[in-house]
C-alpha cells in the first residue's frame, strides 16, 4: 500500500548514501553545480517522512564522493582540492551533529568498515591542489569521533596513470578481516622509452592487488596478473 512520499533537495550520489536504521530514513545530498555553488547536506527522515533533523551547507564548491552509515554514526567524503573526511554523530536523530573532520590529499571513493570504530576508503590520491594521481587505499580510525585519523595509507605509484572499478563499485572489493584480506582490481600503464625511438610506448597491465590490511597498517602482499604469460608476485 501506498503510505506517503518525503521530499529533500539535491542529488543522490549511491545506494551508500541513503540508509535506515530504528526507524529512520537517513540521507546525503549534493544541491548546486560543482566547483561553483554546490554544498552538501545531511537529512534524517521519521516514519511519516518528514524531515525531523538535518545538516546543511558543508563543504562549498565540493560534492559528495562517497558515504557510509554505520548505526548512530554517519561518514561522508567530500572533494575539490583536499579530501575532508566528515564524521557525523547521529544518536540524536532531530540534532545530527559533526563531531570531526579531517583532511587529508585525495579522496576516498568507497568507505567500506573494517570494524565498529575503523573505515576502509578506497580512492584517488591527488595533490594539494586537486590534481588526481594514482589509487589510493586508506585506513581511518573513528574510535574518536571527534578526532578521525588516517592510520594507515597505500599508494599505488607503479605507471603514468592507475585506476581501480573498487573505486565507485562496491562489488568490486574483497575483504576478509578474519584473513586481513583485501583484494581489488588495478590497472595501469607505464611509459617505455625504447632506444632510437622518439616517442615513448605505454606498457599496460592489469590484474588484482592483495593487500595484509590490518590496525597496523596497510601492505601489499602480491600481484595477479590478467595477461598471459606474465609471472605472478
Amino acid at each position: 500500500s501506498y503510505l506517503g512520499v518525503g521530499e529533500v533537495p539535491g542529488r543522490v550520489l549511491n545506494q551508500f548514501s541513503m540508509d535506515e536504521y530504528n526507524g529512520y530514513f537517513r540521507i546525503a545530498t549534493t544541491t548546486g553545480n560543482w566547483r561553483d555553488t554546490s554544498l552538501n547536506h545531511l537529512y534524517v527522515l521519521d516514519e511519516d517522512l518528514k524531515v525531523v533533523g538535518k545538516i546543511e551547507d558543508l563543504a562549498k564548491g565540493e560534492r559528495i564522493y562517497s558515504a557510509r552509515f554505520m548505526g548512530e554514526r554517519a561518514y561522508m567524503v567530500t572533494f575539490r582540492q583536499v579530501d575532508p573526511l566528515f564524521a557525523i554523530d547521529l544518536s540524536n536523530p532531530e540534532n545530527p551533529k559533526v563531531l570531526g573532520e579531517l583532511k587529508v590529499t585525495g579522496y576516498s571513493g568507497y568507505l567500506h568498515p573494517y570494524d565498529e570504530n575503523h573505515l576502509i576508503g578506497i580512492g584517488m590520491e591527488a595533490s594539494e591542489q586537486g590534481r588526481v594521481q594514482g589509487v589510493k587505499v586508506s585506513l581511518f580510525d573513528v574510535t574518536d569521533i571527534s578526532n578521525p585519523k588516517e592510520i594507515g595509507k597505500y599508494e599505488i605509484t607503479e605507471g603514468e596513470w592507475s585506476n581501480s572499478d573498487a573505486v565507485y563499485d562496491a562489488k568490486a572489493v574483497l575483504f576478509d578481516k578474519e584473513k586481513n584480506l583485501l583484494v581489488i582490481p588495478v590497472s595501469y600503464n607505464k611509459k617505455l622509452f625504447v632506444a632510437d625511438e622518439q616517442w615513448p610506448r605505454y606498457d599496460y597491465w592489469q590484474g588484482a592487488y592483495v593487500f595484509d590490511i590490518d590496525l597496523s597498517g596497510i601492505e601489499l602482499k602480491g600481484k595477479i596478473s590478467h595477461q598471459k604469460n606474465e609471472t605472478n608476485d
